[in-house]
């Protein structure tokens, strides 16, 4: 420490500090002294800073000690601090020199005695049933016959075996395991998080979601369990839309998770047999089922069948049915031919009787009086309104007929304007009005020439003039006739019989 000295002042031998170096000195006396401590006491005012790092108190009836415990550390506490609650915080003693405190950095948080762990539970039960989350009416029904279950639990313990073997006893399902942490400070989030991963997946995706699902661990102390008392995991199983079994301890154990899932079953095995019926049992149920459908089907037939014969026995027979209408038959088949003579006879008498009234003189007065009638009859009958009717009828056709005329001759004198029209068009774009300035059309055969070394290469040529065509012949490789002509003439040597002037 004599580093640390200063001169005295004269008359006095009393060291003298600055603050920091006091303050460093108190701190290293502290943390040198006390080294890593565990304290008892209740746990005061609990928070939790933007940084992430945890503030609280602990105290006694009479002291207050403050603790601190590190974003980084909190993750590795198996008991997150909630103020009233009886715990053993275990850390170093330090100094934080710029306010002049000291305070116990906790890296573990234990609560003291299972009195204090269920007096936290007994207030979360409390806290969660007034929200509503442990009503009746809120729990979802479950399958019958799922086709997937979800398993969440640890995959190495004997829990998964037992469920898999009675599933596989009773009903063989498809089986999705989540491993977890069952005990432990990871045990809550990662229960949690696999309820929540479950309800995430797809309905008959690559990897479908499960119709059930099974939340299960052995049994323990309150310590091993208090995992599924967080309320984390108890708001994560109320918000599954899955419907959820909780399987968690033995009988005797109550975890939170079992107030709020849909199911409790008291062991592991008793959650696989909530979860599927026996495949058996189900089968000699279907079997027993289809043979009493059978029996009431024959006992049905059987009854209508006795009933059917009882009604029969009042019918009478056939035969006997019959014997009357053709005794009757018989009888008017007797009687018809004389009756058919009487008819015949009746009718002549009748006949004779109505021609001997009629006489020449009566049907003349019979004639001429339906005579009378018609001629008045066609007396009444008028045909003036149906002329008249017929006049005008033929004076509308007339007109119309005179506009349709009328219609039609404009209609074709406008198209034959337009075909004229057409006309003058075409033959002035048309190249026999150029061929009237003095322009002519060169074909050999039906090939049209445009250049000189084509017409030299065919014999027979055609040109077109405005008049008319004209054919030509020519060699073949000879120049045209005009090329010839203006060819100028060579001149004749000097004849020897006529001498120089010069």
């Amino acid at each position: 420490m004599s580093d640390l000295l200063d001169d005295p002042v004269p008359g006095q031998n009393t060291p003298e500090y600055t603050v920091s170096e006091i303050s460093g000195e108190v701190k290293r006396t502290l943390e040198g002294s006390f080294g890593r401590v565990r304290v008892r006491g209740e746990v005061g005012r609990v928070f939790r800073a933007r940084s992430g790092h945890l503030y609280y108190d602990i105290k006694d009836d009479r002291n207050v000690l403050a603790c601190t415990t590190w974003k980084g550390q909190i993750a590795g506490l198996s008991v997150e601090p909630e103020e009233g609650l009886e715990v053993v915080v275990t850390g170093r003693l330090t100094a934080f020199g710029a306010q002049s405190k000291y305070n116990l950095n906790v890296d573990e948080v234990a609560v003291a005695g299972q009195g204090a762990l269920m007096a936290l539970l007994e207030k979360r039960k409390k806290q969660l049933e007034s929200e509503g989350l442990f009503a009746p009416e809120r729990k979802k029904p479950l399958p019958y016959l799922p086709q997937i279950i979800g398993v969440v639990t640890s995959p190495s313990g004997a829990v998964i075996r037992d469920i898999l073997h009675r599933l596989r006893d009773r009903f063989p399902r498809k089986v999705l395991i989540w491993p977890v942490a069952v005990q432990g400070a990871n045990c809550a989030p990662e229960v949690s998080r696999a309820i929540q991963g479950f309800n995430a997946l797809t309905p008959g995706g690559a990897l479908p979601r499960p119709d059930l699902l099974i939340v299960a661990r052995g049994g323990g102390s309150i310590e091993d369990l208090w995992g599924f008392n967080e309320e984390s995991v108890a708001r994560a199983a109320a918000a599954s839309d899955i419907p959820l079994i909780s399987a968690v301890g033995h009988e005797t154990d109550t975890t939170l998770i079992d107030f709020v899932s849909d199911r409790r079953a008291p062991t592991p095995t008793a959650a696989a047999e909530l979860a599927v019926p026996v495949r058996m049992e189900l089968l000699a149920w279907t079997g027993e089922q289809g043979a009493r459908l059978s029996r009431a089907a024959t006992d049905a037939v059987q009854r209508r069948s006795q009933r059917l014969r009882d009604l029969s026995r009042a019918l009478p027979r056939a035969d006997s049915l019959l014997d009357s209408p053709r005794q009757r038959l018989d009888q008017v088949s007797d009687r018809l031919p004389s009756a058919l003579i009487r008819g015949v006879q009746t009718r002549r008498v009748k006949l004779l009787d109505i021609s001997g009234h009629l006489r020449p003189s009566t049907l003349r007065s019979l004639v001429e009086t339906r005579h009378d009638r018609w001629r008045n009859l066609s007396s009444r009958l008028s045909l003036r309104p149906i002329r008249r009717e017929l006049d005008t009828r033929r004076d509308t056709l007339s007109r119309l007929s005179d506009r349709l005329t009328t219609a039609q001759t404009t209609r074709l004198d406008r198209l034959r304007q337009q075909v004229e029209a057409t006309d003058r068009l075409r033959e002035t774009l048309s190249y026999k009005a150029t061929l009237e300035r003095g322009y002519a059309v060169v074909r050999a055969g039906d090939q049209l020439l445009t250049r000189k070394a084509d017409a030299e290469q065919h014999t027979n040529l055609e040109i077109q003039f405005a008049d008319g065509r004209l054919s030509t012949r020519q060699s073949p490789g000879s120049e045209p006739a005009s090329a010839q002509k203006s060819a100028p003439k060579k001149s004749k040597p000097d004849s020897p019989d006529q001498g120089s002037l010069f």
